[in-house]
């Protein structure tokens, strides 16, 4: 076979191996093995040196057009096998713009206070309670003496109190919205009313001066202490379940007669006694009582013919209670580490 006939074949083979490659790496790889230093057309062309002067020209020329043919070739595989990895890349990295976004920084979480006041607030909803609200800066008269506080009443002495001016106080309670819903509404009513209060108090484990409190207030005829009670223990099973026991012992409220307060058996020991229960195995949650007369006269309705039932709790206590939480302090601290947990 003669020289040009060995290039013709040379090149019908490796236009056809180029043309078959898959991937850029067998394309290199077709590209040494053919006009590499020892590919097979450098091999042919080694051997022009033994061809006669006149024929050598001629093989020169088409040897050329041979290697110019193959690179042409390699060139057009190469952008193929190209465009085909950025189809494949595009197709990979494709953005559906019709579809929702992806939020790629953690979602928040509801503070553990705030799930307890929804909780107790959905609870008393569904136990026929509507909201009722009333202002933190709040007036003298409503917040003690229409509820059977009058100035010189010792019982003010309980509450170390945020005095705005001689009149005007941060409210201590929840309390003056009984007077603002008897003064503004019909009864009978079942309201729930919740909000934040003022005491000046040392900061500890269970003492913040700003706390916040859930007041249930409810007014009808003919109610007993024994209403209250169904009251209170469906409340407190629906929010801490079946399991936990209630106590209801006696207590004094200047605006309610007869006064009580409700214990719960402790979450944090189990009832055992610890530093939270401080030992006794019980934890004090809401005051509650029958309407003091005197309020119901002062708003200007007959204490014969009308009853009211109050409670009053604590948002924060019971969140602690709930989640097992040992320290009030914690939920004013806003340290992610300790939110995350809720």
């Amino acid at each position: 076979m003669g020289m040009m006939e060995s290039l013709a074949q040379l090149r019908e083979e490796a236009e056809a191996r180029l043309k078959d490659c898959q991937s850029p790496e067998d394309l290199e790889q077709a590209l040494v093995d053919v006009l590499g230093r020892n590919g097979s057309l450098t091999n042919i062309l080694r051997t022009m040196g033994k061809l006669a002067s006149e024929e050598r020209a001629s093989v020169g020329a088409f040897a050329n057009k041979v290697k110019a043919a193959l690179e042409t070739t390699v060139a057009e595989k190469r952008a193929a096998l190209n465009e085909i990895a950025k189809q494949a890349r595009f197709e990979a990295e494709a953005l559906d713009v019709t579809a929702p976004g992806q939020l790629q920084t953690p979602l928040g979480r509801l503070h553990p206070m705030t799930q307890t006041y929804r909780e107790i607030r959905d609870v008393l909803i569904g136990m026929g309670f509507s909201m009722f609200d009333g202002p933190e800066i709040e007036l003298d008269d409503n917040n003690f003496t229409m509820l059977n506080l009058p100035k010189d009443h010792p019982a003010r002495d309980m509450q170390d109190t945020f005095y705005i001016n001689e009149n005007v106080v941060l409210r201590t309670h929840t309390s003056p919205c009984e007077i603002r819903a008897l003064t503004t509404l019909k009864p009978p009513f079942r309201l729930l009313m919740p909000g934040r209060v003022f005491r000046v108090d040392e900061v500890d484990a269970s003492h913040s001066p700003v706390f916040h409190q859930i007041e249930g207030f409810v007014v009808d005829k003919g109610l007993t202490l024994g209403d209250l009670k169904g009251i209170l223990d469906s409340f407190v099973h629906a929010v801490f379940g079946e399991d936990v026991k209630t106590r209801l012992r006696p207590s004094y409220f200047p605006f309610t007669e007869p006064s009580g307060e409700l214990d719960v058996s402790c979450s944090i020991c189990g009832g055992k006694g610890c530093r939270v229960c401080k030992g006794t195995g019980w934890i004090e949650i809401l005051g509650c009582g029958v309407t003091n007369p005197h309020e119901i006269a002062n708003c200007g309705y007959d204490p014969k013919v009308w009853t009211g039932l109050a409670f009053g709790l604590g948002v924060d206590r019971m969140a602690n209670l709930k989640f097992g939480i040992n320290d009030i302090r914690l939920e004013y601290e806003n340290d992610a580490r300790f939110l995350r947990q809720f």
